[in-house]
């Protein structure tokens, strides 16, 4: 979503300014302006898609933190393997009203995949009818688990996933914390709490002067596994206590 409002002083109040979240939004604010300054919270690489020239010099109007979603799925396919022994295929949910993320994470995906010697099935989720969809094809398909793509869209339809993971029995891994605290099975992913400070920090020093260009893209430092113990159990699953080691967080 994009937001925007008037600057204080030191800026003219007459300026305008934009607080883009997440990388839909950032693109069609580029595209709208080239002067007002716009602070982004993309999952998908910045320079990659355009958004910006470099992550030390972002050279135009935009800045912001790149959470890197699309750029883990590895890790995340790899952790969703070592939970649930034996898997021999695995479906990705995408939103295809977000092709940025669904080209660069099914890209990867198929990559890792490749190498574990796993199937991959990509199922379009961008509604609510087609989530419930999915579902019947991961049953029908015999899917082993289910990898969530990064999108906005899921965190909206994060209470239907959570009750179709558990009445068919799907291993999902989620890419928040908030979907594992709600009674998903686990996530692997920056700090969505860490993004939204660097952004609320960024659009504070732009409103005192400083300008986009100067502000070079924060990376996040830091990524969290949480794992929903209750689920697991519900699910038949035995988390190895390499996992259980390294978790960040384990809910009962």
């Amino acid at each position: 979503m994009t937001t925007g409002c008037q600057r204080s002083q030191p800026i003219s109040s007459a300026d305008a300014w934009l607080i883009a979240l997440g990388t839909p939004g950032a693109l069609a604010a580029k595209a709208a302006t080239q002067t007002i300054p716009i602070v982004f919270r993309a999952g998908s690489d910045p320079v990659e898609i355009g958004l910006v020239a470099t992550f030390n010099r972002p050279a135009g109007n935009l800045t912001g933190i790149a959470n890197l979603s699309t750029g883990i799925v590895s890790k995340r396919l790899a952790l969703l393997h070592e939970l649930v022994p034996g898997i021999a295929s695995i479906a990705m949910l995408v939103n295809p009203a977000n092709p940025s993320y669904v080209q660069a994470e099914t890209k990867d995906l198929q990559s890792a995949a490749h190498v574990l010697g796993v199937r991959v099935l990509v199922l379009n989720g961008g509604t609510e009818s087609d989530i419930a969809a999915a579902f019947a094809t991961l049953v029908e398909q015999q899917v082993s688990a289910l990898l969530l793509g990064a999108d906005n869209f899921f965190n909206t339809a994060r209470h239907q996933i959570i009750s179709l993971a558990a009445r068919y029995a799907i291993p999902t891994m989620f890419y928040d914390r908030a979907s594992v605290a709600a009674g998903g099975l686990l996530s692997y992913a920056a700090p969505l709490l860490d993004a939204n400070r660097q952004v609320g920090l960024y659009t504070g020093r732009i409103l005192k002067g400083e300008k986009p260009a100067d502000l070079p893209v924060v990376q996040p430092t830091k990524f969290e596994l949480v794992i929903n113990l209750k689920t697991a159990k519900a699910l038949g699953l035995t988390i190895p206590e390499t996992l259980l080691a390294t978790a960040d967080e384990v809910i009962q």
